[in-house]
C-alpha cells in the first residue's frame, strides 16, 4: 500500500488518500490553487497544459491513467500542474500506444499525486466556497495549513513568466503564411494546427515588444492561451495595442483576455472557474451552439466594453463573454480553447477564420 497522504485546503478541511507519483515515497510536498476539471479523458493533456501552472488539478472524472502515457499527447515540454488528485489510478493501463503509467510518469518528473480520495466531495466544497489553496503532504496536515497560510496567493504569481519560452523559436521553417506567436503558456497543438494550415509558425516570449514581433514580418499574430491573473501581463498588453493595429490578430484563452485589455477591458475573477470539455458557448451570429473545451479562471468583464468591441460569444453555463472581435480591425478572440487537447474537435474552424483573415497567398 502506498504511504498514507493528504490534501489540505486552506479553509481547514483535510482530505485523506494515498501518495502516488512524487508523493509515494513522503519526500516531496506541493502547494497550489486547488481547481476541478470534468474533462472525462486527456489527462496527460491536462498534465502538460501550461495554463494549469500553479494548481493542484483535481479531475471529477473518477479513474485516470487507464489508456497510460505517450510521448504524442504532451502540450509543453514538461509537466505544469503542481500537483494531481484523483479518486483511483491505473497501475497496468491498457493501449496499444501506451509508454508507461501514470505514477511513473508523475514520478519521473517529480511531481506529487495522490489517490483514493473523495473527488466529488472536493468538487462540492470548491463549487461552494470558491478555488482557494491547497497543500499535498505526507506528514502533518496541520503542519501543512500552517505552511500553505505563510505561500503567496495564486492571485499575486505572475504564472506566464514561469511558462513562457525564454527565447523566440521556429516551430516550422516553410509554410505560406508567416504566423508569429506570442507564448504566454502556448499548448503545442496550437501549433500543430496553425503549421497544418500551410503557416510557417514562429513563436516569441511573452514579453517581445511590438517592435521584435513586426521584425518577423508576420501576416498574423496569435496571443496564445496561458495560466494566472492578466493584470500581471500589462507588457503584452503593451503589445497588443500595438499589433492589433497593423496585423491580423488572433486571441486565444489568456489571448482573448489580453487583447480585450488592450482595447480597454476589465476582466475579474470567477468563482471557481471553467475547466473542461463539456461547456456549451453560443456564437450570437448564427446561434449556434458549441460543446467546447476550456481552462481558465478569469472573466473579460461585461461592464464599460469599449464601442471598438463586438461580444460574439456567450457561454451557456453563466452568460459570461466567450468571444469577442475588434469593429474596424481584423482582430479575433475567443475563451475557450479551439485546439481542444482534450476535447471537442468542432471548434478548430476558428483557426480557419483567423486564416481568412490574414488572406490568401
Amino acid at each position: 500500500m502506498s504511504k498514507k497522504a493528504y490534501l489540505v485546503l486552506s479553509d481547514g478541511s483535510v482530505f485523506p488518500g494515498y501518495g502516488f507519483g512524487a508523493l509515494e515515497s513522503g519526500s516531496e510536498q506541493s502547494f497550489g490553487e486547488v481547481v476541478f476539471c470534468t474533462s472525462m479523458t486527456g489527462y496527460q493533456e491536462m498534465l502538460t497544459d501550461p495554463s494549469f501552472a500553479g494548481q493542484i488539478v483535481v479531475p471529477t472524472y473518477p479513474l485516470q491513467g487507464n489508456y497510460g502515457m505517450n510521448d504524442e499527447n504532451v502540450e509543453s515540454k514538461q509537466i505544469q500542474v503542481a500537483g494531481f488528485v484523483v479518486r483511483d489510478q491505473s497501475p497496468t493501463p491498457s493501449h496499444y500506444n501506451s509508454e508507461g503509467t501514470l505514477h511513473g510518469y508523475l514520478a519521473g518528473e517529480s511531481v506529487p499525486g495522490i489517490w483514493g480520495v473523495d473527488t466529488r466531495a472536493i468538487t462540492r466544497r470548491i463549487r461552494s466556497s470558491g478555488v482557494m489553496m491547497g497543500a499535498l503532504t505526507t506528514g502533518d496536515p496541520q503542519a501543512a495549513l500552517r505552511q500553505l497560510k505563510e505561500r503567496p496567493a495564486y492571485d499575486s504569481v505572475n504564472f506566464v513568466e514561469r511558462v513562457t519560452v525564454n527565447t523566440g523559436y521556429a516551430w516550422n521553417g516553410e509554410g505560406l503564411r508567416r504566423i508569429a506567436v506570442v507564448d504566454c503558456g502556448v499548448k503545442y497543438n496550437i501549433l500543430r494546427l496553425l503549421a497544418n494550415r500551410d503557416c510557417q509558425v514562429n513563436v516569441l516570449p511573452a514579453t517581445a515588444t511590438a517592435d521584435e514581433v513586426l521584425a518577423l514580418g508576420p501576416d498574423g499574430v496569435v496571443f496564445s492561451p496561458g495560466p494566472g491573473d492578466p493584470i500581471h501581463n500589462e507588457l503584452t498588453v503593451e503589445t497588443a495595442k500595438t499589433i492589433i493595429d497593423r496585423v491580423p490578430t488572433l486571441g486565444i484563452c489568456l489571448g482573448h483576455q489580453i487583447i480585450a485589455r488592450a482595447l480597454g477591458a476589465d476582466t475579474y475573477k470567477l468563482k471557481f472557474g471553467h475547466r473542461g470539455a463539456n461547456h456549451p458557448v453560443q456564437d450570437l451570429s448564427t446561434g449556434k451552439v458549441y460543446i467546447t473545451a476550456q481552462n481558465h479562471g478569469y472573466a473579460v468583464a461585461d461592464q464599460g466594453l469599449s464601442p471598438k468591441i463586438v461580444v460574439t460569444h456567450r457561454n451557456l453555463h453563466d452568460g459570461t463573454i466567450e468571444g469577442i472581435r475588434h469593429r474596424d480591425r481584423p482582430v479575433i478572440t475567443i475563451q475557450y480553447h479551439s485546439e481542444a487537447s482534450p476535447g471537442p474537435l468542432d471548434n478548430e474552424y476558428i483557426f480557419d477564420e483567423f486564416i481568412g483573415m490574414v488572406g490568401a497567398k
